[in-house]
């Protein structure tokens, strides 16, 4: 089985610059938790990782955090889908963490948990700082443009060469039907 990687905000659900601070705030983006399923059907093993310095900020503390990832899960396993595990950096930046994205500790924590090949793994995100944590972390990295992925298209030059879906849906469509060639 492959591994994929998914950043949470702007990919899975609407991003928000106020921040999703509780469960009815997290918001599938249509055919998300459906793509994700499709993973699980093609034979991929998803596994999240999101910086969530909301926590460290005070905006909602890890029992919410906990609650609007079951919801998430409990959403996705309505559509048939699973998600094997979420990572996630709840410092706040200026900490200066190893595990916050773009820095690739919370993929390194993957890889030590999980049996997974970073340079055959996609990671799926929606901004440059996200591209840049591929490329950190040795993945190859894909871009949807839902979230802040039509801004920072727009923003960096170095996006082009990335590959870019509408949403994870579109990207999911591309990357199953290469996998079954």
């Amino acid at each position: 089985m492959s591994f994929i990687i998914l950043d949470r905000d702007g990919v899975i659900n609407h991003n928000s610059d106020q921040y999703i601070k509780s469960p009815d705030e997290w918001i599938a983006i249509p055919g998300s938790l459906e793509a994700i399923a499709q993973l699980n059907r093609t034979g991929f093993r998803v596994i999240i990782a999101t910086n969530q310095s909301g926590v460290a900020r005070g905006y909602y503390d890890m029992a919410v955090l906990d609650t609007i990832h079951e919801k998430m899960i409990s959403e996705l396993a309505a559509v048939g889908g699973y998600i094997e595990e979420i990572f996630f950096c709840p410092h706040h930046p200026e900490e200066h963490c190893l595990c916050r994205k773009p820095k690739p500790g919370l993929f390194q924590q993957i890889q030590r948990k999980y049996p997974v090949c970073l340079a055959d793994t996609l990671f799926v995100g929606d901004s440059y700082s996200d591209v840049q944590t591929a490329f950190a972390a040795g993945c190859k990295p894909v871009l949807v443009l839902t979230g802040n992925g039509q801004r920072d298209v727009k923003r960096y030059a170095e996006l082009q060469g990335v590959p870019q879906y509408k949403d994870l849906a579109h990207a999911v469509e591309s990357i199953t039907a290469y996998a079954q060639d």
